[in-house]
């Protein structure tokens, strides 16, 4: 069954997750971005940073999750996507992604949300703002 999606201004939708170890090594081999600052704690150590940390895409990629399943939802076609990576995040770590919606153009079938990826401590780590096309302004009842 399908439903018409509201994006009322104010909607709010977040996934938490814990970025392992295993998804960093399997996010260079995806992605190719080897840069031994993700992968080799040695050199990860001498660096501003102290030890080993996580891609910011992957993280950022959290963003994209919760968009394409809870907010909009299936369907959802991302239009654009600004980024601030504001701190790192590390083997372990657990993170909440947000979204909100700021905008809703039901003519277009355009959503405008902010984005936003927080720590344990709610400190945030990456803020945002995506802009998405809603396919045919529904989405699945999940």
């Amino acid at each position: 069954m399908e439903e018409y999606i509201q994006c009322a201004v104010g909607e709010e939708a977040t996934l938490s997750k814990t970025i392992r170890d295993e998804e960093i090594k399997a996010f260079a081999e995806i992605s190719g971005d080897k840069n031994p600052l993700h992968l080799d704690e040695d050199y990860a150590r001498s660096t501003r940073f102290g030890g080993r940390i996580a891609h910011g895409m992957l993280v950022a990629s959290l963003i994209s999750s919760v968009l394409g399943t809870k907010l909009p939802g299936p369907g959802a076609i991302y239009l654009s996507q600004e980024l601030r990576f504001l701190a790192p995040v590390r083997p372990g770590e657990r993170v909440t992604a947000r979204v909100k919606v700021t905008q809703w153009d039901r003519t277009k079938a355009h959503v405008t949300l902010s984005t936003e990826v927080v720590n344990e401590e709610g400190k945030p780590v990456i803020s945002g703002q995506a802009k998405l096309l809603v396919d045919n302004c529904k989405r699945i009842r999940q």
